[in-house]
């Protein structure tokens, strides 16, 4: 009879720790909270009625609790730096000297002490205005800032963060433009450059339209600058100016832990904008069948799916009410991220675009053969909801002309133009 008690005891036992839910290493280690429900998450930014309106591509998780604040030494829900960091394979110590611009519509009233918390966070180092490492100019690159729209603030938030997840010792230049009209967006694109920044990532978009490539300008113009662009949220279509073939277009994936010597697993995010250019034509440095005569969209990808996004800290009220710890997706979060990564790698030189690096050295990418986006899927080799892949580490995104050069003030090209 104790023998089959014994059975018993064991059998129940085993049964209820198969039963219990697995827990996230780093939710163990750092006592973060754990989500059990189905995420859901909404846009930030609704999309716009007017083709001469941009929308931003941020997304929000709704399914989790409002933090206020978190414990010192403890993990927010979603992804923080040193996940993203791991998961991409890149180097602590590059970019410093380089500065990564953020073109975005509207003001965040609150955007460094906000970007103050995240860091402290996460122990990175800290970035003010005061020490130089953070400013804040308008369109026209003055110190007179915009309104305030709550959606776009959420939106700045996301591009403050993520640049400083990958690439923390790089100074940020934020350029609020006065709405998020084309004309206002444009310049703000061309005021960055102005400022002498080599990096300026945009998490915006346009529907495509028939006279899309007047604009292309702002781009090919400056063959030395790595612009990225949100492919967008669209699922399977194609946006502006992600479809310029002069700009770095970054797809979205969901990026989830796994075993193995990477410790992550990716697939394609289903609602990443993705696709064959309506208007543009395919560029020499794309070889795919995927768009036989057209621009393929994306070029690269980084995670952008809200059920396994980032971390996030803004006191500007989200577009739900929410302020304070938030998990954000949306091609938002790839987009700066990505930014960040090309300012790891080293500084453009005029020559080949930059949107061109990652096809040079497919080899440095984590190839996405899971997942799909409306009518298209991942694949080996290229394909259009990831593009080449996702980053691992940061040498397919330097000029492939040039030998590498270590970190910045170790042989490395500087920001040495840059207007501060």
């Amino acid at each position: 009879m104790r023998g089959v008690r014994l059975i018993r005891w064991l059998l129940v036992t085993v049964l209820a720790l198969v039963a219990l839910p697995v827990v996230p290493a780093a939710a163990q280690a750092h006592g973060s909270p754990v989500d059990h429900h189905r995420p859901t998450g909404e846009r930030a930014c609704p999309r716009s009625s007017d083709p001469l309106q941009a929308s931003c591509t941020a997304w929000l998780r709704t399914d989790l609790p409002r933090l206020a604040s978190v414990p010192p030494n403890q993990n927010p829900p979603g992804l923080n730096p040193l996940d993203l960091r791991r998961a991409y394979n890149l180097p602590a110590q590059h970019g410093m000297g380089r500065t990564v611009a953020i073109n975005v519509a509207y003001h965040h009233p609150d955007l460094e002490s906000d970007l103050a918390v995240y860091r402290g966070q996460f122990h990175l180092p800290t970035c003010t205005t005061a020490s130089g490492c953070l400013r804040v100019i308008n369109q026209r690159g003055g110190s007179t800032l915009p309104t305030v729209e709550p959606a776009w603030s959420f939106e700045e938030a996301i591009d403050v963060d993520m640049v400083s997840a990958s690439c923390p010792n790089c100074r940020i230049l934020v350029v609020e433009d006065d709405s998020a009209f084309d004309l206002d967006l444009f310049t703000g694109v061309d005021q960055a450059v102005a400022q002498g920044t080599k990096f300026v990532s945009n998490s915006w978009t346009f529907p495509e339209t028939s006279s899309e490539d007047s604009f292309d300008f702002h781009f090919s113009n400056n063959p030395g600058v790595a612009f990225t662009f949100s492919s967008g949220d669209t699922g399977g279509q194609t946006q502006y100016p992600a479809a310029s073939p002069y700009v770095t277009a970054v797809g979205g994936t969901t990026l989830t832990r796994a075993y193995g010597r990477r410790g992550f697993a990716e697939s394609a995010w289903n609602g990443t904008g993705c696709g064959c250019s309506l208007f543009e034509p395919k560029p020499a440095f794309q070889h795919d069948t995927i768009c036989p005569n057209s621009r393929a969209i994306a070029d690269v990808s980084a995670v952008a799916d809200i059920a396994t996004g980032p971390a996030v800290y803004t006191t500007s009220p989200t577009p739900n009410g929410a302020t304070g710890w938030v998990v954000a997706g949306g091609t938002s979060v790839s987009t700066p991220l990505v930014a960040g990564m090309y300012a790891l790698a080293d500084n453009p030189a005029p020559g080949p675009f930059p949107n061109s690096y990652p096809y040079a050295r497919p080899q440095d990418f984590f190839d996405i053969t899971t997942g799909s986006a409306g009518a298209f899927s991942a694949m080996p080799g290229y394909d259009t909801p990831t593009g080449i892949g996702t980053p691992n580490g940061i040498a397919g995104l330097r000029d492939p002309r040039h030998a590498w050069h270590g970190t910045a003030g170790h042989g490395s090209r500087a920001d040495t133009n840059v207007r501060w």
